[in-house]
């Protein structure tokens, strides 16, 4: 269970394909992050209202179109920086495309304000970014440690892994990263996957069907 002490957490599908966008507040300095905004802006920005929180920093787990698209409406109405690891920059600069493969809408997009790297403290909460690619090249998860707490964007679901069929995407990179970056977090960590439902480190390592613990 999240320490409800250490943050304030939201989260919801959001977008035509139902991406999980959270937002992570600070309950003392009021500032907050958000991961994911694939669309539904508004109910982001009713969020961080009711909370009375101030949005810092747009966080992405890789662009693909349903995790990204309402950044730069974000962007415009608060003020926050879009950050981004730079390896899924093609991805970003093709979202007209995406949105043509998908019959959806174009939103257009402002570029990055800045790069996320590996091990890099996040701008509130104790987070951490972790690189952890194979969905795509440039695919990070996010570790709050403190409130046991991982937002693996489309790398890790509830008995499955991201896809590797998509641009960019390898299987033997994607094994990797999920047994020698998340399977080593604590069994009691939960899991924000890209969609679905939530889940926990030590569940996927006894039951994901397509990645085994070693």
């Amino acid at each position: 269970m999240l320490d409800s002490t250490a943050m304030i957490f939201r989260c919801a599908p959001v977008g035509p394909l139902a991406c999980n966008c959270s937002i992570i507040g600070d309950p003392v300095t009021k500032r907050a992050i958000v991961v994911d905004p694939g669309g539904n802006p508004e109910w982001i920005l009713d969020e961080l209202e009711k909370h009375g929180l101030k949005l810092v920093e747009i966080i992405h787990t890789h662009a693909h179109l349903d995790h990204i698209l309402a950044s730069g409406y974000l962007k415009e109405k608060t003020g926050a920086t879009i950050s981004l690891h730079k390896e899924d920059m093609f991805l970003w600069d093709t979202v007209e495309q995406q949105c043509m493969a998908f019959g959806l809408p174009y939103t257009p997009l402002p570029a990055p304000d800045k790069w996320l790297a590996d091990e890099q403290p996040l701008a509130c909460c104790e987070g951490t970014t972790m690189h952890t690619p194979g969905h795509t090249p440039g695919s990070v998860s996010f570790l709050f440690d403190k409130s046991k707490l991982l937002i693996a964007g489309d790398t890790l679901f509830r008995h499955s892994i991201g896809r590797t069929d998509f641009p960019g995407g390898d299987y033997a990179t994607i094994e990797k990263s999920i047994q020698q970056r998340i399977y080593t977090l604590d069994e009691d960590v939960t899991v924000i996957t890209g969609h679905g439902e939530p889940t926990t480190v030590g569940d996927e390592k006894r039951s994901n069907p397509f990645v085994r613990a070693k």
